[in-house]
């Protein structure tokens, strides 16, 4: 078994030098080159982390031994910067989204299967501790069966962060906007908490970011495959900052929840977590007490580490686990597939 997965970087903009830090900070994973169309770019990033520079997937699997990638490119580039790393033999762990479209994920984990390597996607706050109770207590059938959802999104982004980058903001170069971007990580949650969506209504607009072409708001109501039912509400039109919560509601009559952002919005590279993700809600009989122990305990833990970087960290040493022990990732790419298949339904259907 190798002690250390030798991982290379798929991009070099702001959320990849996060990764970067994470792989350096893991006991599982040693970061060895980075890849990318813009040499000096790549050169400069490369120069930071003491690093390999490579053109291509295919360079950094041959010449500096590569067992994995981390994808951190724009949203269109992930299929096909997975497929190639699939055909060069290599593991991948992909950022959030997974892809545009449920047919290109479809693409994506057929090659990882004829590859036999791991696909896993990017959905650090399942590693936060006050999003794990949620799902420990449901598993241990503390709120009996989730019966229903609540998902909300109410931040702000303004005309400097779509001018931060110039993909942001456009259909073809982002795919979308609060949804695409924003909103697959309580996605991914919802669907974790819930199991797989079955049927999903709603509506999407942009109702005051006149210089971008994508949503800023979206709603929906969704049916479960297990028969429960959830309602989504997200936007970036609403200032100051954000707040983010998913809320599980159980057929015992028990709730619980957490609040995975809070304070001014996230941006990679630009800006940190302002506040601690905390449970907000759990009203679970005999537990009920708990909430102020479980809010002191997150708030004291958010002390003591980065987490902008920890979180990332946490996933990327079970990515390293997976593949040494060859077992499943944590997340994998049937799970990031999901989040592309709510998405893509909504804005599709729901389009004004």
């Amino acid at each position: 078994m190798k002690e250390k997965v030798r991982i290379g970087l798929v991009g070099y903009g702001k959320v990849a030098h996060l990764h970067a830090q994470a792989v350096v900070e893991s006991a599982g994973g040693q970061l060895a080159s980075v890849c990318g169309r813009n040499e000096a770019r790549r050169g400069e990033f490369a120069g930071k982390w003491k690093i390999q520079s490579r053109q291509t997937i295919e360079e950094m699997a041959r010449l500096d031994k590569v067992d994995a990638v981390i994808i951190t490119t724009p949203h269109p580039q992930h299929c096909e910067g997975a497929v190639a790393a699939f055909e060069a033999g290599l593991h991948v762990l992909v950022e959030k989204p997974m892809a545009l479209t449920v047919a290109e994920c479809d693409k994506m984990l057929t090659a990882a299967q004829k590859a036999g390597r791991q696909l896993s996607v990017i959905s650090q706050r399942r590693w936060y501790p006050a999003c794990r109770r949620i799902k420990n207590a449901i598993d241990e059938g503390k709120i009996g069966k989730p019966v229903l959802a609540q998902l909300t999104i109410l931040g702000w982004r303004d005309k400097a962060y779509y001018d931060s980058d110039p993909w942001r903001g456009k259909w073809a170069t982002e795919g979308g906007g609060i949804l695409i971007n924003q909103a697959p990580h309580q996605i991914d949650l919802m669907h974790w908490y819930m199991g797989r969506f079955q049927e999903i209504h709603g509506f999407w607009d942009n109702f005051n970011h006149p210089y971008i072409e994508v949503e800023d708001s979206a709603v929906a109501a969704v049916r479960f495959e297990s028969g429960a039912i959830g309602s989504v509400l997200v936007s970036n039109s609403q200032k100051p900052g954000i707040y983010a919560k998913v809320h599980v509601h159980g057929s015992a009559a028990w709730s619980c929840g957490v609040q995975t952002d809070g304070g001014a919005m996230f941006i990679a590279g630009m800006s940190g977590i302002a506040e601690p993700p905390l449970n907000d809600l759990w009203t679970i009989e005999g537990e009920k007490e708990l909430l102020e122990k479980f809010r002191a305990q997150d708030e004291e833990f958010f002390k003591t580490i980065n987490p902008t970087v920890h979180f990332f960290t946490c996933q990327i040493e079970d990515f390293c686990g997976a593949i040494r022990e060859g077992r499943p990732a944590a997340v994998s790419g049937a799970d990031g597939r999901e989040t592309v298949r709510f998405i893509e339904t909504l804005l599709n259907t729901g389009k004004p």
